[in-house]
């Protein structure tokens, strides 16, 4: 299961509320760097999340999450490629969450993603779709305060 959605959005959340453990870029980052903002290892956290998604399907994973923003196609295509290769379902869960409500959520967290970051990353998004090769996409629409 590909999450997709902007900082903020409900996705870790989510998550947790399945009974969950996701496979988390920004978990990744704290692991390696103790710091879960260091974008300077971006490319070693998504090969090693690559890594996990297919480590967890040869150990027989019932389900995988994916979590990170997953803004476009591109950043999508690699996970689904895997599952299609591994002879898995492939599923995004989109979380429609507005970027008002976002950035309303980053103001209350302990760490906030820059406001500035996360409107460009909000102009760069893509919403998932079949067409890309999953299976289903499930919306989720998160509440707003």
């Amino acid at each position: 299961m590909v999450l997709v959605g902007l900082p903020a959005s409900g996705k870790s959340t989510w998550v947790a509320e399945q009974g969950g453990v996701a496979i988390s870029s920004d978990e990744l980052r704290r692991w390696l760097r103790d710091d879960p903002t260091d974008q300077t290892i971006h490319g070693l956290v998504f090969r090693l999340m690559r890594e996990f998604v297919r480590n967890r399907i040869l150990l027989g994973a019932a389900v995988t999450y994916v979590d990170a923003t997953n803004l476009t196609r591109k950043h999508r295509r690699p996970f689904i490629k895997i599952a299609q290769h591994m002879g898995c379902r492939c599923e995004a869960v989109f979380f429609d969450t507005p970027l008002e409500e976002c950035l309303r959520r980053n103001s209350l967290r302990e760490r906030r993603v820059p406001e500035e970051a996360l409107r460009m990353l909000a102009e760069r998004f893509q919403p998932p779709e079949i067409a890309e090769g999953f299976d289903a996409v499930e919306l989720i629409v998160a509440p707003q305060a």
